[in-house]
């Protein structure tokens, strides 16, 4: 809660921007927070008039990882960029409300964090509704928030996908930055995915997402009862049973039950898993109704791609390391082998938009490494030279 906290007044004070308490914003990630915000005060009212402080901090710690590491990290850009728009006003004062909201909910559970917090976004004396103790303030009303019920739903599968598409990658060992040609997704829903291609496409860092709406292709479904629930009323026929379910032999009815061998069984009595089958590099959804194949095959243009986006990396953290300020305007020097360069020069424009370089020069760096914003850095197996220096603006 304190990094979101942190990182909004950050770029909020570089801006000026005082935020407003508002849930209109349009943009797809915006109606999803706040759709979630939602199912957050529906949740921990229930868990706290239940007495179920756990429950109540696993609904508060589950939302913060969707806050912090998808609805924050896929917004950045938007914080960062300049000029004052309509996307970046939106992106505070959803991030903002979202705080707010968060605080007063977990004010019970936190008591002192919360109140810090709070103080800090609200200042006290605040007008209206915004007070300054979050103690003082009335229980969040759930009906004040829009649901975005269906955009939740396949927002939360969109995650699901890229996080199996993440773990893919590194079972292949494929660095994150390195880009792919495409990614796969096959199940019944996959079609819901269209609207959110651009941001599969960025989060797996692929070129290409294809969604089919069977899964068939792919892999199948395998049905496991459950022995201990229904061998003791079975007896000998869970034999039959068992031996249907390895063959297949079994239909599952809309209402989640299933007829294996005679015996119709509701969904707490079996499992269904589905396994994928072939060599592609490919992994179930948790729901276990689709499949996410990754195309791990890597050309020499996707190679060099990647390494200009190491190189954006290396530039980000000697930004950090000389204490520029995130607006501060940057050049940058490489003394970098031929073939290094010949990999980087197509992508010098994506390179300047990422760290705010105002020019990127190739050729010898006078000074030493470790002084005058000069290091030796490893970059695509060689050791170079990496020059930043604050150039204004």
């Amino acid at each position: 809660i304190w990094n979101a906290y942190r990182l909004f007044t950050l770029y909020a004070n570089v801006d000026g921007y005082r935020a407003a308490m508002r849930t209109d914003a349009e943009g797809d990630l915006d109606r999803y927070i706040v759709g979630k915000t939602r199912a957050l005060i529906e949740a921990v009212t229930a868990s706290m008039d239940a007495y179920d402080i756990a429950g109540a901090c696993q609904h508060v710690t589950t939302f913060i990882d969707a806050l912090n590491n998808w609805y924050i990290r896929r917004s950045r850009s938007r914080f960062w960029g300049s000029g004052d728009t309509p996307d970046k006003r939106d992106a505070y004062d959803t991030l903002y409300t979202v705080l707010v909201t968060v605080c007063r909910l977990s004010a019970p559970l936190l008591p002192l964090i919360s109140e810090a917090i709070h103080q800090g976004l609200t200042e006290i004396g605040g007008e209206g509704d915004v007070q300054g103790s979050v103690h003082l303030c009335d229980w969040p009303d759930a009906e004040s928030f829009p649901a975005h019920r269906d955009l939740v739903r396949d927002m939360d599968r969109v995650r699901e996908v890229c996080s199996v598409g993440h773990a893919l990658r590194e079972g292949a060992d494929r660095r994150a930055r390195l880009p792919l040609r495409e990614v796969v997704v096959a199940g019944a829903w996959s079609d819901a995915l269209g609207p959110f291609d651009a941001l599969i496409r960025d989060e797996l860092n692929v070129k290409a997402v294809r969604c089919e709406s069977s899964f068939d292709t792919y892999g199948s479904l395998v049905l496991r009862p459950d022995g201990r629930a229904l061998g003791p009323r079975l007896g000998k026929a869970m034999r039959d049973v068992n031996k249907a379910a390895r063959e297949g032999a079994w239909e599952r009815a809309a209402d989640g039950t299933v007829t294996v061998a005679g015996h119709t069984r509701g969904p707490d009595e079996y499992d269904l898993k589905l396994s994928a089958h072939g060599d592609g590099v490919m992994q179930p959804v948790a729901s276990q109704d689709a499949l996410v194949i990754l195309d791990v095959e890597v050309t020499p243009e996707l190679q060099a791609e990647g390494v200009a986006r190491d190189l954006v990396r290396l530039i980000q953290q000697a930004r950090k390391d000389e204490d520029f300020a995130v607006t501060d305007r940057i050049v940058v020097g490489l003394d970098v082998p031929e073939a290094i360069q010949a990999k980087l020069e197509p992508h010098l424009d994506y390179v300047k938009t990422q760290v705010l370089a105002d020019d990127v020069t190739f050729g010898r760096i006078e000074g030493a490494p470790g002084a005058d914003g000069v290091r030796e850095v490893s970059l695509d197996g060689s050791t170079v030279a990496l020059g930043v220096w604050f150039h204004g603006g």
